[in-house]
């Protein structure tokens, strides 16, 4: 087997080998209607809720439940996994702001087995809340030590499945794979996302609307894992912010499929955001494969003179298809999430 059927077989295994988890629950429903049928509080002190924690108030959902259950989590810090099993869907996790309401974990064991926050089925929307997995966090390692895969451990803050998952307002924060965005359609809109190394991964189908890219310290932003020129997957960026710690090297994305896509629209990039741009890795000669692209960015680290040459050129017309309207809501579930949850564009 060459290096590149290798890297590939390699790359489908660690995204693809965790969706079997599901495989025997049926498929999930659309919710009912976008009305909250009925609202659970957490509390962290237990003074004003009998729920402690955010995954009994879960637990205490039935299975197969087919209208919107809003679990409201009142300010606090939340040392627990959270797990959303595939059999609950239409689950909407409301926190009081990314400042002061925040579920966090320690944990650095496998991709499937380290993330602070797990959501498998359909229909899943979040807002306001910090989802934090605080192994590594505040190491720093130069480029290539990255490169060379020196002391790395996937450390996940969430790992999302489900299709029709919409995070609004919220905050991602980790070191390496902080957002393993595994699979199926989502929706981050005004979200904060922190890490260094590969820290928004998976082979999701993607829209990233005016959010803050943080790069820690040197390494990747994006690893996406796109399979097969027939497969929807991919990350769009549009509008938001790529900022650093001073001193970083980020580059945009490195490949974790041999037809690997992540696009910037109208972005702003500063110095963090290495020159080249983006990486091949283990998909070399293999570049014209990759749908990489940046569109009307600007900022000191979005000069295009010094990016791989193999970085794609969209017209008005490719763009389009990579619209959020086209591109993941085009049965206009966002807007029927938004309608509930009053989110304002």
């Amino acid at each position: 087997m060459d290096l590149f059927s290798l890297a590939t077989s390699i790359t489908l295994l660690r995204f693809l080998l965790p969706l079997f988890f599901c495989i025997s629950v049926s498929s999930a429903q659309d919710c009912i209607n976008n009305q909250i049928s009925r609202t659970i509080i957490v509390d962290r002190s237990g003074r004003n809720s009998k729920f402690k924690t955010v995954q009994s108030a879960i637990d205490s959902i039935p299975e197969n439940n087919n209208k919107w259950v809003k679990i409201h989590i009142n300010a606090g810090t939340y040392e627990e996994k959270v797990n959303i099993p595939c059999e609950k869907p239409c689950i909407f996790l409301e926190g009081e702001g990314i400042d002061v309401t925040t579920i966090t974990y320690n944990d650095h064991q496998q991709m499937d087995e380290s993330a602070t926050f797990s959501s498998y089925p359909d229909n899943v929307v979040a807002s306001s809340i910090t989802f934090k997995n605080s192994f590594d966090v505040g190491k720093v390692m130069n480029l290539e030590e990255v490169k060379n895969g020196n002391i790395q451990v996937p450390a996940l803050s969430a790992r999302i499945y489900g299709d029709k998952s919409g995070f609004y307002n919220c905050k991602f924060v980790g070191y390496q794979d902080t957002l393993w965005d595994v699979q199926g359609r989502h929706y981050f809109k005004n979200c904060n996302i922190e890490g260094a190394v590969d820290f928004i991964s998976g082979n999701g189908q993607s829209y990233f609307e005016d959010c803050v890219i943080n790069t820690t310290s040197s390494g990747f932003i994006t690893a996406q894992g796109r399979q097969s020129d027939d497969e929807t997957s991919g990350f769009v960026f549009k509008g938001g912010y790529v900022v650093g710690s001073r001193g970083a090297s980020s580059l945009l994305g490195r490949a974790y499929g041999p037809y690997s896509r992540v696009i910037f629209i109208q972005s702003n990039f500063d110095s963090v955001v290495s020159p080249m741009g983006w990486d091949s890795w283990h998909f070399a000669t293999h570049e014209d494969k990759f749908t990489y692209a940046e569109f009307n960015c600007k900022g000191v680290g979005a000069n295009p003179s010094k990016r791989v040459p193999w970085m794609k050129k969209l017209d008005a017309a490719q763009l389009n298809q990579f619209s959020r309207s086209s591109f993941v809501d085009q049965d206009n579930w966002i807007s029927t999430n938004k309608a509930f949850m009053k989110i304002i564009e």
